[in-house]
């Protein structure tokens, strides 16, 4: 299995509306980082849904290397 691309070194803090879905970015290689923009067609890479629970601040993994996809598990600080 390929390695995703590191998007960047932190996450994403977003506002999240509840209700709505959003789909994270899990191949690093979309430019609407933390969510896809379909970069990863060809791959064996595909976006994750997130359905917000809740309305405020949700934080994405941008090094798409945790454990808790989509959402940021610290995974980064050991990059």
């Amino acid at each position: 299995m390929s390695q995703a691309k590191i998007a960047q070194k932190s996450p994403y803090a977003v506002e999240v509306e509840a209700g709505k879905k959003y789909w994270w970015c899990a191949c690093g290689q979309s430019k609407k980082q933390p969510f896809c923009d379909g970069s990863h067609k060809g791959t064996e890479f595909s976006p994750m849904e997130h359905q917000a629970q809740t309305s405020g601040t949700v934080y994405f993994c941008g090094c798409k290397q945790t454990k808790k996809s989509p959402l940021c598990d610290g995974t980064h600080n050991g990059l």
